[in-house]
């Protein structure tokens, strides 16, 4: 059986495009942050897959188009708004107002991510020096150092923020904890905690700066054995492929992810074909086939979350298409 691979072709128009940029699609789909190892061998294989469509459940849904989030909250400078819950991630939508700090925090175990999608904020890190965030800054804290951030300026600050799901952040003992239902905040004693790598894992991303303006080559944000954020940048759209052209499925976890450049257009099996642009977010639960592509002319960016750095990718046998992530 041949394998006639759309991704490959859909790779190849992608990376004639994003040459200048970098950033291959099919580099950004296997999105190594070490050098590339060899092709793999396609293999046939039974895969398990749900036999009824996975639901959208809580706060989970096909697209949240940011213009929408922001009408909800009209009038309201501070507010917080769910859109995004798994077994590893839970995502939402923050806006805090002039002047508004958060209290000194920090998570047990895991990472916290964020992306300043509007406003300004200075951001404090355990060990690094503060700086001032502005849209589209890529921010992330290990384990275990202590953060805080202050919004600066005359305008809310909106952020999309990434923590781990099911986890209470703890905090130092010059901070009154948060109260969290159910859980009971006593005096303990903790050692270490997580780094930065200096290369893949760093503090902050400027986005506009560095890859737009700059243009560095980057299409990672962050990676561990838990987590993994690419950055998915291409030079302009691809055509729209057919409805019979589903592009893969992750089998283990849903995906999330969140535009912060241009258009693109995802269909997501039992869906309509929808396309997003700058601010909006488009998930795909386990389990359903999904394509993500650019769209239109112009340069597009996506970051993609998921919980795992070496993931599998379900095709179709003999019409596979990638997408990237």
């Amino acid at each position: 059986m041949h394998f006639i691979k759309w991704a490959a072709m859909a790779a190849l128009a992608l990376t004639i495009g994003t040459d200048s940029f970098g950033v291959g699609a099919l580099a950004q789909t296997q999105a190594q942050a070490t050098a590339p190892a060899p092709a793999s061998k396609n293999i046939v294989a039974w895969a398990a897959k749900p036999a009824r469509l996975p639901p959208f459940t809580g706060p989970n849904k096909l697209v949240y188009r940011i213009a929408d989030v922001l009408a909800a909250h009209r009038g309201k400078q501070s507010w917080q708004q769910e859109v995004f819950l798994s077994r590893d991630y839970a995502g939402a939508w923050i806006s805090m107002a002039p002047g508004e700090k958060t209290k000194t925090q920090f998570y047990a175990d895991d990472r916290v991510f964020w992306v300043v999608q509007s406003g300004q904020m200075k951001v404090t890190i355990e060990g690094q020096e503060p700086f001032i965030a502005s849209k589209h800054f890529l921010i992330h804290v290990p384990k275990r150092l202590q953060y805080s951030m202050e919004v600066v300026g005359n305008e809310p600050a909106l952020r999309f923020e990434m923590r781990p799901a099911g986890e209470s952040p703890d905090y130092p003992m010059t901070e009154t904890p948060t109260p969290v239902r159910g859980v009971e905040y006593i005096k303990a004693v903790y050692s270490g905690h997580g780094n930065y790598d200096g290369k893949v894992n760093v503090p902050s991303i400027d986005f506009e700066k560095q890859i737009v303006q700059g243009g560095e080559k980057r299409g990672v944000w962050l990676r561990d054995d838990n987590n993994y954020v690419t950055i998915l940048r291409s030079a302009k759209g691809v055509p729209t492929p057919a409805d019979n052209v589903w592009g893969h499925f992750h089998a283990n976890f849903p995906e999330i992810w969140l535009i912060i450049e241009g258009t693109q257009q995802f269909l997501v099996e039992g869906e309509k074909l929808v396309t997003v642009t700058d601010g909006d977010l488009v998930a795909a639960p386990t389990g359903r086939w999904h394509r993500a592509m650019p769209y239109g002319d112009g340069p597009s960016t996506r970051l993609a979350y998921i919980p795992r750095p070496d993931n599998l990718h379900w095709y179709q046998p003999e019409q596979a298409t990638g997408g990237g992530n």
